[in-house]
């Protein structure tokens, strides 16, 4: 995908892995160092949404809707002392640590001094909001690396304090950071992320510092990114398993923008999948926390963004209302609607037209309905995300897929 702002790429502060653009339909893939048959089980037990409890008591947070509710109430179940003293070093497994963390640092990045250092020293045992206990990297055990990202590596990890949760650890340099000027990108990101509680949002439980390096305690998404999925044939998501997601990202839509947070940056490559193949939105480098909800800054990914921002005008949170088309459409079709192979000017022009088209095979009469009701030119006229969840093609893909794993209940009963 052809992508307009650089920081957008360098930071990508929650990818697992390194991102490249394309220019064609199917988006470059990347090997992983290790496999992930075993994570879903041990996750089963051990990645609790929220398992360190926060320095002062807070009161349990609701989810935005019921649908999210539901979906928390599955999430939010804790694993037994029973069956955590029952579970062997084997399902513990976090796989091999090559040693990556101390020899990088050894000969990478260099002391910041200055503002730039106060800006830096992030540690979220002193947050004003939502204050964790102080953590420090010796307290993990450091598995095998997930990934490496512009400003360092992120690894699997395993809390050394019962009953040891398994996370994502990514680590950023400092220098790096600033060379970039990225510094306040960084902390808002984490400032926003840090204070949001959904099922489908990936969470940020917590974060410290040391010399030369932040570290970011991810919630670990099992099943990995979204869009290598996208990369395997036939290159597109069924209608059932399209409805599925779109579904979870309307929800999880609402509940940012009723948080005055306007995401910015919504497509494939920023959305992730939980132990039981749920869709979790990461990356926040281009959110923004907007009480006016009024922006004029350009960014996102180009074939992503909606017509006011390709014309430079002020812009609010009906932004991610018209990416949520763009990426039914994508997961349906498998390629965004306006791409134009020749050129960025040529996309630009297709998005400002809202000119697309639908193959004649695919998809649904249905799904064409709540597609073409996102895409439209004028902000106040595209589909609201309320309209979207009541929205008969996500409805009755919900109902179906309801009725079928009650009936796979009542087989296992």
């Amino acid at each position: 995908m052809a992508s307009v702002g650089s920081v957008t790429r360098q930071i990508a502060a929650l990818e697992i892995s390194s991102k490249q653009n394309s220019t064609t339909t199917k988006r470059p893939m990347h090997q992983k160092s290790a496999s992930q048959t075993n994570v879903a089980k041990l996750l089963t037990k051990f990645a609790a949404p929220h398992p360190f409890p926060e320095s002062k008591s807070t009161s349990s947070i609701k989810t935005h809707t019921k649908n999210a509710a539901s979906a928390s109430s599955v999430a939010t179940v804790k694993p037994s002392t029973k069956s955590m003293k029952a579970a062997s070093p084997r399902e513990l497994d976090i796989g091999s640590y090559d040693g990556g963390l101390e020899i990088e640092n050894e000969k990478r990045g260099s002391i910041v001094s200055g503002e730039a250092a106060k800006d830096l020293a992030l540690d979220s045992s002193v947050s004003r909001t939502r204050p964790t206990r102080e953590w420090h990297l010796h307290d993990f055990d450091i598995g095998r690396p997930l990934g490496k990202g512009k400003f360092g590596r992120v690894y699997m990890v395993r809390t050394k304090i019962e009953p040891k949760y398994i996370l994502a650890l990514k680590c950023q340099y400092k220098s790096e950071i600033v060379e970039n000027r990225v510094e306040k990108q960084i902390r808002r990101e984490i400032e926003i992320q840090q204070n949001l509680r959904h099922p489908n949002v990936l969470r940020l439980y917590g974060y410290f510092h040391d010399e030369k390096r932040i570290f970011l305690m991810i919630e670990f998404a099992a099943k990995g990114e979204l869009y290598k999925q996208l990369n395997k044939p036939p290159y597109h998501f069924s209608e059932s398993r399209s409805s599925r997601y779109i579904d979870q990202m309307a929800d999880a839509l609402s509940y940012l923008h009723s948080k005055h947070v306007i995401h910015r940056d919504i497509k494939p490559e920023n959305l992730l999948l939980g132990v039981n193949g749920e869709l979790k939105i990461g990356d926040f480098g281009w959110s923004v926390h907007a009480p006016s909800s009024r922006r004029t800054t350009l960014c996102g990914t180009l074939d992503y963004l909606p017509p006011e921002m390709v014309e430079h005008k002020d812009h609010n949170e009906k932004v991610d209302h018209w990416a949520l088309g763009v990426l039914t459409y994508e997961f349906l079709i498998g390629k965004p609607p306006f791409e134009d192979l020749s050129g960025q000017w040529a996309t630009y022009k297709r998005i400002a037209r809202v000119q697309f088209t639908f193959p004649e095979d695919r998809p649904s009469l249905e799904a064409r309905d709540l597609i073409t009701r996102l895409l439209r030119y004028s902000p106040d006229d595209r589909l609201s995300l309320s309209e979207v969840l009541k929205h008969p093609w996500v409805v009755k893909h919900r109902t179906r897929q309801r009725a079928a794993s009650l009936a796979d209940a009542a087989a296992l009963s």
